[in-house]
């Protein structure tokens, strides 16, 4: 499916708003690890399944948590988030 190109203004924070239809063509969704990539001067973006091997960038690292989040179950999630709650209250004890 050709989407029309369209011209968006970047907010202060460098942000620009996909529009929903070039989403849609795209197949990204909420939630979706996007990687954004510089290609002969030109911004890349594109959703991912994986994050490269490798990549232990913290945007990587958040971006693959936050898809493995996605797919557990809700007994597994309850559990992490008390283990971390347990970490943050240790952590500010200390």
């Amino acid at each position: 499916m050709e989407v029309k190109s369209v011209y968006k203004l970047m907010d202060g924070k460098g942000r620009v708003l996909i529009p929903i239809e070039m989403r849609s063509a795209a197949g990204m969704n909420f939630g979706d690890i996007i990687k954004v990539g510089l290609m002969n001067g030109s911004i890349t973006v594109q959703k991912v399944e994986l994050i490269e091997i490798g990549d232990q960038s913290p945007e990587a690292v958040e971006a693959y948590v936050q898809t493995a989040i996605k797919l557990m179950a809700d007994d597994t999630r309850i559990s992490l988030i008390s283990d971390i709650t347990s970490l943050l209250q240790q952590k500010g004890e200390g």
